[in-house]
């Protein structure tokens, strides 16, 4: 079996879909083991609540020491200015001595993200992760056009080469789309197949 764990960050519920989503995917391959888990939540618990902050998430909390018990790690992280959300760099920010022990070389990474508008830097934070699983040795993999949902000019979404995306709105008011789901579960079901062959 190819151990995959999805790997996710959200605030108000959209990457937690676009989460499920991928797991879903992931899950059509055989000889795929898929973990959904979260990254701790930073923002203290009355601040949360009264900010709007989706309760209850379903996924346990993951701890940074787990990461090397899995043979492809997806991760799933809002934009803040273009980069991750400052709660998904705490926790990477935990693995250095993961990093320093080479625990995670040659493991399978990707990455799927939101933002609030269509331009909201959604490229740029997908990238920007990229370079700390880099820095681990991970292999990268990303939302090959073969999903040509992405190419569409039929409605406003997100997804692009570099991962699934989904646009949530100024007030976080629109949840992902059919289509940009359905680009969640083909990055998961891509990144599945490829472990799967790597590792399974």
């Amino acid at each position: 079996m190819a151990k995959i764990l999805v790997l996710y960050h959200s605030y108000y519920g959209h990457i937690e879909a676009m989460a499920n989503a991928i797991a879903e995917g992931a899950r059509q391959v055989s000889g795929a083991q898929v973990d959904v888990k979260r990254v701790p939540e930073t923002v203290p618990a009355d601040v949360f609540k009264s900010s709007g902050g989706k309760q209850n998430q379903a996924a346990p909390e993951a701890q940074p020491a787990e990461l090397p018990n899995y043979d492809a790690i997806i991760i799933g992280t809002p934009t803040r200015f273009g980069n991750m959300s400052g709660q998904m760099r705490n926790f990477l920010d935990q693995t250095g001595g993961l990093w320093a022990q080479g625990k995670l070389i040659g493991k399978v990474g990707s990455v799927f993200t939101s933002s609030a508008t269509q331009h909201g830097g959604q490229e740029s934070t997908i990238l920007t992760t990229h370079v700390t699983l880099l820095h681990h040795g991970m292999i990268l993999v990303g939302l090959p056009y073969s999903e040509q949902s992405q190419m569409g000019l039929d409605e406003i979404k997100g997804g692009s080469p570099y991962g699934a995306s989904t646009i949530a709105g100024g007030q976080g008011e629109r949840m992902p789309s059919q289509q940009e789901l359905g680009m969640a579960r083909y990055q998961g079901k891509h990144v599945a197949t490829i472990a799967t062959k790597l590792f399974g």
